[in-house]
């Protein structure tokens, strides 16, 4: 898993369908309505997500690494 930020994270579920549901703080969640999923990234400036919670949050929404890999 490559270092990624919270914004290239959020772009690609956005683009994978998932909306925007709500923003707490520093915690954004992303719906996929028609999967009935919901994932929550952590929007911090200026840093990476961390590689392991990254693939978490990937496997969470329906993911591989390799999905995210060849989608991005």
């Amino acid at each position: 898993m490559p270092q990624v930020t919270a914004r290239e994270l959020v772009a690609f579920l956005k683009k994978q369908g998932f909306t925007e549901d709500r923003q707490t703080g520093s915690h954004q969640t992303l719906r996929h309505v028609e999967r009935g999923v919901s994932v929550t990234v952590p929007i911090h400036s200026n840093c990476d997500i961390g590689r392991g919670l990254a693939a978490r949050i990937l496997r969470d929404s329906g993911f591989s690494v390799e999905d995210y890999l060849r989608l991005r």
